[in-house]
Formats: C-alpha cells, structure tokens, sequence
C-alpha cells in the first residue's frame, strides 16, 4: 500500500508540473507561431517602417501600424485615467469605511460587471456614451465631434476593468492586519491618515499587480471598443478624436481580403506587436513591483 501511495504520488507530482511547463510555455508557442506567420511581410518591409509609417493602404501594399498603435495607448490611457482613482477610492472605502451590510450589496453587484458580454458594453457606449459626447461635452471644448472617439472608447473600457481592479485591491487591503490600523490610530493618526500612511503603503505592491491585470485586459479588448471608438486609421490628436486600436483592425479585417498580398501577415504581424506590447508591459511592472517590496520592506 505505502509503494502504490509513493507511485501516485509521484505521478500526481510529474503530471502537476508538465502541466505547469506546458502552460509557461503557451506564450511561448503563440509568440513562435505569430513571429512565423508574419515573416513574409517582415522579410520584405523594414520592421521601424512598418511601426513608424501613417499609411495604411492594404492595396497599394502599405502597412503602416502607427495609428493602430497610438490608438491602442490613447484608449488605454484614458481608460487607465479614469478607472485608477475610482477604483482604488472604491476599494479603500469598502474595505476601510463602508458597513457590512453594504459590502454584501455592493461587492455582487461589482463581481457581475465581469460577467457582462463585452458587446453589450459596447452597444451600451454606442447609446449612451457616444450621444452624450457628441451632444453635450465635445460642445464645451468648442469643436465638433461624432462621438465615436478616445474618449468613448477609454469610458467603456474603463468600466469593463472596474471589477478586476477594485476586487483585487479591496482583497490585498483585507489582508493588512487589523493590529497595524489599531497600532497607528492608538498614536493619534486619523482614519484617513491610517489608511494613507499605513494601508496603502502596505498594499502598494497588491495594488500595482491590480491595475496590472486590469490593464492586461485592457490591452486586448476588441469588441466593446470596437463598437464606440470610430475605426479611423489615423493617429488621434486628442480624447475626442476617433482611433483604431490593433485588436480592432485585427477584428474588424482577419478573414476578410486575405487575397490581397500580404494582407495575412501584415494583421497576424499586428497580433504578434499586441502580443510583445503585453509581455513587455507585464515584465516592466514586475520589475517595479519588486523594487516597491524591496524598498517596503
């Protein structure tokens, strides 16, 4: 019995970390597997002509992904803008300030906002966002705007981050021991001194890894952005204008023209781009994430 109880547990053991190295290395296989498919485009352009260039004409044989690039910060800047303070002034109240009974209300309703199709987002800032900019805030900057715009996009998709973001932070600042929040008031600190002082500097390191994972997914959302941000290939000057964001030109082009030359490269080329973009972006807030420990601790 002892030898069959080895054995099983030593094959829970292998099978646990082949698992664990084939999940290490998915990112790995799609990155190889995008870098192959978008060879043909990359061995016939110049990569810094590809990322510089502003045209974008599949039929003349130009890629330019500038404007997809610039649309993809710009909505995700104004995403993260908006939904940061918000979500970090929502978790430190439900966890520091708000009544039992309202927590019990407020997390589910929070959690559901996940659950929410991105389409309906979507069709959401299509009837809403986008009427209110066209209508009533493009007016106050004195110029003239569809509504399809930065601006729409990062309101969409700051609320489709909202519950990753403040679930995750209200969580870390649970895990600050009451005794540091008694010790710091018995000194004479107010509540929102504790919770400044004390709490967040705690925490900084769990509420950098969430707005991590909030911008990880906003970084790739395609559809609900797709929807209220405008689609025009050229470099937004401002919130009002409108973008295309990568993951909406490789939404909005992948299986359609692929006849044209190149066509098929130059989009899965854009996927491997959004890809390294997200790599990258984790590795850097890693890297600040561990500095934050060091320098807390």
């Amino acid at each position: 019995m002892s030898s069959q109880r080895l054995f099983k547990d030593q094959l829970a053991s292998k099978v646990m970390f082949f698992l664990t190295i084939f999940s290490s290395l998915l990112v790995v296989l799609m990155a190889f597997g995008l870098y192959f498919r978008s060879m043909p485009i990359l061995s016939l352009k110049p990569l810094t002509e590809l990322l510089f260039s502003t045209s974008w004409r599949p039929l003349k044989g130009e890629f330019g992904f500038f404007p997809f690039l610039m649309g993809t910060f710009w909505v995700t800047g104004v995403a993260v803008a908006i939904a940061i303070p918000l979500c970090l002034l929502t978790a430190i109240y439900l966890s520091e300030y708000a009544h039992r009974r309202v927590r019990e209300w407020t997390k589910p309703l929070i959690d559901l906002l996940a659950g929410i199709p991105s389409v309906v987002f979507g069709v959401w800032g299509t009837l809403m966002i986008v009427p209110l900019i066209k209508d009533y805030i493009a007016p106050l900057w004195e110029t003239f705007s569809t509504g399809y715009s930065v601006l729409a996009g990062g309101i969409v998709l700051a609320i489709m981050i909202f519950p990753v973001i403040i679930h995750v932070t209200a969580e870390v600042f649970r895990t600050i021991p009451d005794g540091m929040r008694e010790a710091s008031l018995a000194l004479g600190a107010t509540k929102w001194q504790t919770v400044k002082h004390v709490v967040i500097r705690k925490a900084l390191p769990g509420i950098i890894a969430a707005i991590v994972l909030g911008l990880s997914r906003a970084f790739g959302e395609t559809m609900a952005v797709l929807m209220v941000v405008g689609n025009v290939p050229k470099a937004p000057s401002s919130i009002l204008d409108p973008a295309y964001p990568l993951p909406a030109l490789i939404a909005n082009n992948y299986g359609e023209m692929l006849s044209i030359p190149l066509y098929d490269s130059a989009l899965l080329l854009s996927a491997f781009i959004l890809l390294i973009i997200v790599v990258l972006f984790n590795i850097i807030s890693r890297v600040i994430l561990i500095r934050v420990e060091k320098r807390i601790q």
